[in-house]
């Protein structure tokens, strides 16, 4: 019988939240630094879209970064075994910062010391953005300073996964969608539909709900747990919701609405034991889509790319082939 835990617990590993908590709040606020930096310089572009990260071969990344005659990139390695952030330019520059063993205040300096030794200059807000109950300037941040490369690694291992199942959801719809992309806001992994119908926003909004919330939207993404979900986890959810939005079915059988956060909701531990992950998280996306374009009446058929019905067929026949394929990686003499 082949063993398929050999690949399974290297592209969906485990991660407890318990286990690398400290790490990943400390490498949420070094994502957050970094993240403002693009903020600062990038061009303004709808929805937000100029704030996040993309999930990179080495990490998480910037993107180029237009700054005067030339263009700069800021990627976090997370795969070899020492991990860094890179910051390099078009001119052929770079400077690299260690992520272990520095602080936030220690990172936030080596950050802005090699930008301005490349010659950038970019002015930020130095305070963490709408993380629950951590104020502290980034300036003198010495609290938080736990770095496991393990599990940073499992993380973007994740994300990996995640953002290639994510690409192809994205590709069964025809109408205006998100990239697939990693806002450091609350460090998940994102990916919007839009129907095309703008909606009013409520009169107290800030800046960032109008800009985000202008358009009906279906919005999906997985983030690794926080304060109140204790565990990794897929998300979805509509704006504006519509009338029994929450009353509609869900799939696989292990997702759930939660009335208090609005949400459906499909635990990873769920994933990334069942028979077939990829197909666990695409029935999850497809199942809100259908609850929320049947309630909000969006033309389902003028949206959905003619060729997405045989998608999930042929990956069932890739499926079939997998066995032989691990036989071929776990046999010694293979």
């Amino acid at each position: 019988m082949v063993n398929t835990s050999f690949t399974r617990d290297v592209q969906f590993p485990a991660l407890p939240l318990e286990e690398w908590e400290d790490t990943k709040n400390t490498l949420h606020l070094f994502l957050q630094i970094v993240g403002k930096v693009r903020l600062a310089l990038h061009p303004k572009m709808n929805h937000w879209w100029h704030v996040p990260f993309y999930v990179s071969v080495r990490g998480l990344t910037t993107g180029p970064i237009p700054y005067e005659d030339m263009t700069f990139e800021m990627e976090f390695d997370f795969r070899d075994k020492e991990h860094f952030l890179r910051i390099e330019t078009s001119e052929g520059d770079s400077k690299t910062v260690p992520l272990k063993r520095l602080s936030i205040s220690g990172f936030y300096e080596k950050v802005f010391s090699s930008l301005n030794e490349l010659g950038i200059v970019a002015g930020i807000k130095p305070v963490p953005y709408d993380i629950p109950g951590v104020t502290e300037p980034f300036t003198s941040d010495y609290q938080y300073a736990s770095y496991d490369e393990e599990y940073v690694n499992r993380f973007w291992r994740i994300l990996v996964q995640v953002d290639s199942i994510f690409k192809v959801f994205r590709g069964w719809f025809t109408g205006k969608s998100s990239p697939v992309h990693f806002f450091w806001h609350h460090a998940d992994l994102a990916l919007t539909r839009f129907s095309g119908r703008p909606v009013p926003v409520r009169e107290e909004a800030g800046p960032v709900e109008r800009e985000a919330s202008s358009h009906e939207m279906i919005s999906f993404g997985f983030w690794a747990g926080d304060q109140n979900v204790r565990g990794p986890a897929f998300y979805a959810y509509m704006h504006p919701q519509p009338a029994g939005f929450m009353d509609e079915p869900l799939s696989p059988k292990e997702a759930f609405w939660s009335p208090e956060a609005g949400e459906a909701f499909l635990m990873y531990e769920d994933v990334r034991n069942a028979d077939s992950p990829e197909k666990a998280v695409l029935d999850f996306l497809e199942s809100v889509y259908q609850a929320g374009s049947k309630r909000a009446n969006w033309d389902i058929e003028a949206l959905r790319l003619s060729s997405s019905k045989n998608q999930l067929e042929e990956q069932a026949e890739k499926l079939k082939e997998q066995p032989e394929i691990l036989e071929k990686l776990e046999r010694p003499d293979a």
